[in-house]
């Protein structure tokens, strides 16, 4: 019992230890991570805030073509002025200004139409457009950006100036764009060390991206998903101009953090399978031994016992011719053979037994015979059968002593007065003993312990009498033994189950 005790002391500890180690681990690496993404999150924040830094000159630039378009629609509205004038003043002076200042528009492009919308003229368009005509749907879509300027005479529209932004104006800002564009794509894919996607305020569309897969970005439907992982998984970052949002920075753990993600878990798998072999083999190669000590002191124990028992049966022979009383020749003649059988099945360990078909209630009935008659009168033997004719395959000098060991063990737990039941049960294809004592009782956490070797709670017992019953019913018969059922002060169920014939 100590021995077992030390043992399973020493594993349990080893566990702790190895629950203790993989736990640091897990503790380090996922502080390890932690750290690593704030700091990520820092770098984003910074790269973000000199973006933002970045638009100030975006936001002028915006503001500057603001005002060409303000200048451009105040040429525009000079010469709707001019057009007016001509309706009304005679001043030939003032005209010729006017019609200089008309003259010098050489950029806006410009259409007057009539009142229902026919052309009337045209300047500064790179098309031919049909005079007296309305204007055609794919101009008309050109023309119709601004919201055109009225001529009226009397209070009444008689002309309309339609008008669109110059190619100068159109140059610059295509030009302006592309190389915004060109920038804000050249800073994500060379200061992002994340994945990163900058929307716009409806995130909606994609501005630019960096370290990014393009699979995750073919389609509205992946950019959808993509933004929504993205965002599940740290906040979106703003930029904003002018106390309003303008775009949205999306990123994503980098790949070194996700892959520190995943290191604990294969790590862990990897120690565990390692550990699983490790243990399977240190199992084996204890079971082995075990084996091997097994087999050594059983046949060690039956060479032992082959002189005494000659010596023994020669004395039985010699009391015969002595006149002594018969009934004590006859039961010393049943011990001296009873130690033959307990060498025969010493002998037996180790080497595979021969199973032939026997009676089991026969079986039983004889061994329980035996141990009845050198056993106190006060713990009473039980033996119930339905079916007293079941013929199972037994080796009949290891099941006995199977059968005897148990018995013995619970005639111990009884300390001497109680009763001992044995009932045979038939469920095809197995039949089942079940061995009934009003003992202390198991332990429910010792119920698989019992079988093991060296566990024993006996002051003088080795603890391989319940080994050897396991291994003779599981591996010799090819049954199984359990505790079926077990309580503190009440007692103990063990069941044998053995295929039938």
């Amino acid at each position: 019992m100590k021995l077992y005790s030390a043992k399973y002391k020493i594993k349990v500890a080893l566990f702790t230890i190895a629950i203790l180690f993989v736990g640091a681990i897990i503790y380090l690496l996922n502080t390890t991570i932690t750290n690593i993404k704030q700091e990520e999150r820092k770098q984003v924040l910074l790269w973000a805030e000199a973006v933002q830094k970045r638009y100030t000159l975006v936001d002028y630039t915006n503001k500057l073509f603001e005002k060409l378009q303000e200048e451009e629609r105040r040429k525009v509205e000079l010469w709707s002025d001019a057009q007016h004038h001509l309706l009304y003043e005679d001043d030939s002076q003032f005209l010729t200004f006017l019609l200089k200042i008309i003259s010098s528009n050489k950029n806006i492009p410009i259409i007057l139409t009539d009142a229902k919308g026919n052309v009337v003229s045209s300047v500064n368009t790179d098309f031919a457009i049909p005079l007296n005509k309305p204007m055609p749907d794919s101009i008309k879509q050109i023309f119709t950006e601004y919201n055109p300027i009225p001529i009226l005479y009397d209070n009444e529209p008689i002309n309309y100036l339609y008008y669109t932004d110059s190619k100068l104006f159109s140059e610059l800002q295509n030009v302006m764009n592309n190389m915004i564009q060109s920038f804000i794509e050249e800073v994500v894919k060379n200061a992002a060390s994340v994945p990163v996607i900058i929307t716009n305020k409806d995130t909606t569309q994609i501005i630019a991206y960096g370290n990014i897969q393009k699979y995750r970005i073919e389609t509205n439907e992946k950019i959808f998903q993509t933004i929504q992982e993205m965002a599940s998984s740290n906040p979106p970052i703003p930029i904003i101009l002018n106390n309003s949002v303008v775009h949205y920075i999306f990123y994503e753990d980098s790949t070194l953090i996700t892959r520190l993600r995943y290191y604990p878990t294969i790590l862990i798998g990897i120690g565990f399978i390692v550990l699983l072999f490790a243990y399977f083999a240190l199992r084996s190669s204890e079971k082995f031994e075990q084996n091997q000590l097994m087999v050594g002191m059983s046949k060690e124990t039956a060479h032992q016992l082959g002189t005494p028992i000659s010596s023994l049966m020669a004395w039985v022979e010699l009391l015969k011719q002595q006149n002594i009383d018969n009934d004590i020749v006859t039961e010393i003649n049943k011990d001296v053979t009873r130690l033959q059988t307990i060498a025969e099945r010493f002998s037996k360990i180790g080497s595979a037994p021969n199973l032939n078909p026997h009676v089991l209630y026969d079986t039983i009935q004889k061994s329980l015979d035996y141990i009845q008659i050198r056993t106190s009168q006060t713990i009473s033997f039980h033996l119930h059968c339905q079916q007293k004719d079941i013929v199972v395959p037994l080796n009949i000098a290891l099941f006995e002593w199977v059968i005897e060991n148990i018995c013995k063990n619970a005639i111990d737990a009884m300390q001497g007065k109680g009763s001992l039941s044995i009932t045979i049960i038939s469920q095809s294809p197995w039949v089942h003993i079940d061995i009934e004592d009003s003992g202390k009782g198991i332990p429910r956490n010792k119920f698989k312990t019992i079988f093991k070797p060296g566990y024993t709670t006996k002051q003088r017992g080795w603890g391989l009498g319940l080994s050897l019953a396991k291994r003779i019913i599981e591996e010799y018969h090819n049954g199984k033994i359990f505790v079926k059922f077990s309580e503190l002060n009440k007692g103990t169920t063990i069941r044998i189950s053995l295929p039938m014939a």
